[in-house]
């Protein structure tokens, strides 16, 4: 599953970002400094490699600022860009492009951020058929965004929120007094009498859970923080019967050799949770 970027709650988080930046009283400093009928032309170039993702959104925000922006794309979404390569070139008044400068840059910088560190950890699982997935760990109100990004730069999508899968970790059982003997059973009957059309996960600590969520016939099963001589056990139990998703405590250094032990995911919150900005700049010089 790849998400597409939700235009309605972009516009939602462009308004938000521009109206905290921006009050009532607009950019002060360029109303004060910069004639009003000054053209100018910029370009947004990358200050290191990385992959490019967010661009529709930088437009997005210049577009907002003042419709007489013209907006060029240099680079393509999933593109693997190096450094000092330009993005893209914005044109207009002078005024309106340092307004939308911060906030394109904030989006277009944490977006392509996303991907590039995506792109690193899908690439260590190169020689395997296990498939990097995020996680819910995001910005509150940029999942959309950060998930589309992850998809971008060569990872997979998980379940977008609590909503399109069913997933069962302990506590649900604990808070449902379905611990113990046969617990993950009657938590995935449940489930499904609920709701028949959604997908059911398990989340499984021990290889005596594994085996109790195989027997439900859950979709998958989530080891939770399972080491990688646990997971090629839990291959050999589920043989084929489910889809393993390892979780917990995973690292980039990791990677190659969970995927030798024939999971067929790998989720990990650092791709959205802790993830560095792209170093992107704008470059800009009034018309000649």
């Amino acid at each position: 599953m790849r998400i597409d970027i939700d235009f309605d709650r972009v516009d939602v988080l462009i308004d938000l970002a521009l109206t905290e930046d921006l009050c009532k009283s607009g950019d002060t400093t360029s109303q004060a400094v910069i004639p009003e009928d000054t053209k100018a032309t910029a370009v947004l170039r990358c200050k290191e490699d990385l992959i490019c993702a967010g661009l529709p959104v930088a437009e997005r925000v210049f577009r907002k600022v003042s419709p007489e922006i013209k907006w060029t794309a240099l680079a393509e979404e999933g593109q693997f860009c190096k450094a000092s390569a330009p993005l893209a070139e914005v044109s207009g008044p002078a005024r309106s492009l340092l307004t939308a400068e911060r906030t394109a840059l904030n989006f277009l910088q944490r977006l392509c951020g996303i991907a590039t560190t995506s792109g690193k950890y899908a690439e260590a699982l190169k020689d395997s058929t296990t498939q990097v997935l995020d996680t819910r760990k995001t910005t509150p109100g940029w999942r959309n965004l950060e998930k589309y990004a992850v998809a971008v730069g060569g990872a997979a999508n998980h379940r977008i929120g609590l909503y399109d899968r069913i997933m069962i970790k302990d506590n649900h059982r604990e808070l449902a007094g379905l611990e113990g003997a046969k617990g993950i059973m009657r938590s995935v009957a449940r489930a499904r009498k609920m709701y028949p059309a959604l997908e059911v996960e398990v989340e499984a600590d021990t290889l005596a859970e594994v085996a109790e969520a195989i027997e439900a016939k859950a979709d998958y099963i989530l080891l939770d923080n399972m080491t990688d001589v646990q997971m090629r056990e839990a291959v050999r139990m589920n043989a084929g019967q489910c889809k393993l998703e390892a979780s917990g405590g995973i690292t980039l250094e990791r990677l190659p050799e969970i995927g030798k032990t024939g999971v067929d995911f790998v989720s990990v919150g650092a791709l959205t949770h802790s993830v560095k900005a792209s170093d992107i700049s704008m470059e800009i010089k009034p018309f000649e």
